[in-house]
């Protein structure tokens, strides 16, 4: 566990990001750095002096320079970045700027300092393509056509991989990059899918399913995801290195995902079910045992845990509630 270390966040006021800073507050100094494009934060960290937060653009080198050199992390986690598919989509050129220009900046603040002990940056599972079988940190990264919006976002990421290993191999940055793989939970901001069915349930609203809600996904608690990215911020086997985050025993179709959430939250809501055009990957789930035996994460919520903590917190708190 990580104790009197300084540690900046970008994206901090994000949903993984506030959820990280939530577990590391009490013993150490954080600085949160976001453009509050999503702002996830709950009142323990937006209270005057219980964090340090700049309001930036992560494309602003100047100030992003500026800022690391001003605070002096030992530990940076970058998440910053555009995600989900509807913005991606909306968003391409964005994208594209923002997660890989994003990702240079940080990594070259980060050369400016002294004592620097580790960097973790965000990746995704979208690097993986549209492959089917269990993705473990051996297989090839793939993405699909040009003319794909979704794609543009699994380049970016897959760039920001190499950029973080290359950092780390001729400038001895000491980075890290965690593959996230459909992360769920409390307070959720964007464009999750559990997120989304749970808020509509609780309102006994109808559920519509794409392509059938077919599509099968192994969903990670966000308890789960926060304890893989501390165990990347402190143990020795992890610089250098990229690892699949998510909880393989979660899987299931999404149409049995809305079901669940139906039968939690004691919902009445329709399911229905609907043809989309577009790019799609039908199954996507991960192999466990590199993050197991490289730092020792397993997950440990299981899928009717975490599923009852979010239909929970969003019944116990309908203002966070928005559609």
């Amino acid at each position: 566990m990580l104790k009197n270390k300084r540690i900046l966040i970008t994206g901090g006021a994000g949903f993984i990001g506030s959820t990280l800073a939530k577990k590391l507050i009490a013993d150490n100094d954080l600085l949160l750095y976001d453009n509050l494009a999503r702002d996830a934060r709950d009142q323990s960290l937006k209270e005057k002096g219980a964090v340090e937060f700049v309001e930036g653009n992560i494309l602003d080198y100047a100030k992003v320079l500026e800022t690391v050199k001003q605070f002096k992390p030992t530990h940076i986690v970058h998440a910053a970045a555009i995600a989900g598919i509807d913005s991606v989509q909306a968003r391409p050129a964005d994208t594209i700027e923002i997660d890989t220009v994003g990702t240079f900046n940080i990594l070259n603040a980060a050369r400016e300092l002294d004592g620097l002990e580790r960097v973790v940056c965000f990746s995704t599972s979208e690097v993986f393509g549209s492959q089917t079988e269990p993705m473990s940190e051996k297989s090839n990264a793939q993405v699909g056509p040009v003319g794909e919006s979704r794609w543009v976002y699994a380049v970016a990421k897959l760039a920001t991989e190499h950029a973080a290993y290359a950092y780390f191999k001729q400038h001895g940055v000491p980075t890290v990059s965690v593959r996230p793989f459909n992360v769920y939970g409390p307070g959720q901001v964007g464009e999750g899918a559990l997120s989304k069915f749970t808020k509509l349930a609780l309102n006994d609203k109808d559920i519509t399913l794409n392509n059938g809600g077919e599509q099968v996904r192994a969903w990670c608690y966000v308890d789960d995801m926060v304890k893989a990215v501390m165990l990347c911020l402190e143990h020795e086997n992890a610089v250098g290195k990229a690892f699949n985050v998510g909880n393989a025993a979660s899987a299931c179709k999404i149409k049995d995902l809305a079901e669940k959430v139906v039968k939690t939250a004691n919902s009445k809501s329709k399911i229905i079910v609907q043809p989309k055009d577009g790019a799609d990957i039908m199954e996507r789930v991960l192999d466990i045992e590199y993050p197991k035996n490289e730092i020792g994460f397993i997950a440990g919520i299981t899928l009717d845990e975490g599923l009852k903590k979010t239909v929970d917190f969003y019944r116990a708190n309908p203002d966070k509630i928005n559609f």
